[in-house]
Parts: C-alpha cells; structure tokens; sequence
C-alpha cells in the first residue's frame, strides 16, 4: 500500500480544511498529514507515491503566492522549483476551491496551473470530475470537459462538498490500495 502525501496552498484557511478533512477520511495508515507548500521542498514531494494537491484560485484567476497578496509563499513560488524534478512515477490528485458566481471566467484556474507544472516533470494524473452541477463560464482548470480534479465551491455549493469529496475519494482510492 502506497502512503499519500497531501500538499495545499492556503491564505484563508478554507483549502487546509479540505485538506485535513481527506486526511481524516484517509486515516494516518494511508496518509500523511496535510502539509501547506510553503514549508515543503520538493523531495518532500517526491517521498511518496501518491500525491493530493490543493489550492483555491485567487482574485482574476492566481495561484496564492505573494504576487496574489499572501502574506507568505505559496504555489506561486513553488511551482519554479519543480523545473529540474522528475515526477514520471508519481501518482497525482488535484483538488482546487473556487467562486463560480464571482469569479465565473476564471473558476479554478489554480487546477490549470497546477496540472501544467506537474505535468511538464512527468507525472500521471487522476480524479478528473465532470462539469455538471457548476455554472461558469471558463476554466483554466478543465480539459476534454472535465475538471483536472475534484472541485469546490464553498460560497456558493458548500451544502454539496462532502458528497463531492467523498465521491471523488472513492474514486482515486485504487491509486493507493
């Protein structure tokens, strides 16, 4: 059995919540505890097999990072680090949080960006979910009509997200049995 290795950038608090909650439903036997990525390296990564990466999509679709207006390191600043990594035997898990009513054409577009960094080292990628039940109008973070990950909407659909965490849940859980 493959231990999980949960990542997430957080400025607010809402995507570490996520993040401890698949922690709790994993338990300590599948996984680690969550980890935001402004204190992890990237071996720190690259120690486990599975990866679940989170992140919410700030202002006019960023990254969090100083640029979108944390008080400390994210993703934004992360992600350049990966350039010389090799992520080809990694498993990886993408969840994001957005506001489709406010931010509607850039809903999630932290997926996008994480999906293309990710990708560009290598690594093979589950938990693809349809586009069903959201109303937006662009996404960085959909390809072939689904979304790179699970996806949250915690302002507008928060009664929807456990159904949808647990769903995905059973869904990427051959990657680690």
């Amino acid at each position: 059995m493959a231990k999980v290795g949960i990542f997430f950038g957080s400025d607010t608090g809402n995507t570490r919540k996520v993040a401890k909650a698949i922690h709790k439903q994993l338990g300590d036997a599948i996984a680690d505890k969550p980890v935001n990525i402004r204190n992890a390296t990237v071996d720190d990564l690259l120690a486990y097999d599975v990866l679940i990466l989170g992140s919410p999509t700030y202002g006019d679709g960023e990254l969090p990072g100083l640029s979108s207006g944390n008080q400390n390191e994210s993703w934004e600043e992360f992600l350049p680090t990966l350039a010389d990594s090799d992520f080809s035997a990694k498993t990886i898990a993408l969840f994001g949080l957005g506001d489709q009513v406010g931010y509607g054409s850039n809903f999630v577009d932290a997926l996008g960006f994480l999906f293309d960094a990710f990708s560009d080292v290598g690594a093979n990628f589950i938990g693809f979910t349809s586009t069903e039940g959201y109303d937006f109008t662009r996404s960085k973070g959909v390809l072939d009509d689904q979304f790179l990950g699970l996806v949250l909407d915690e302002d507008n659909q928060k009664e929807l997200s456990e159904a949808r965490l647990n769903a995905w849940l059973a869904g990427i859980s051959p990657a680690w049995q």
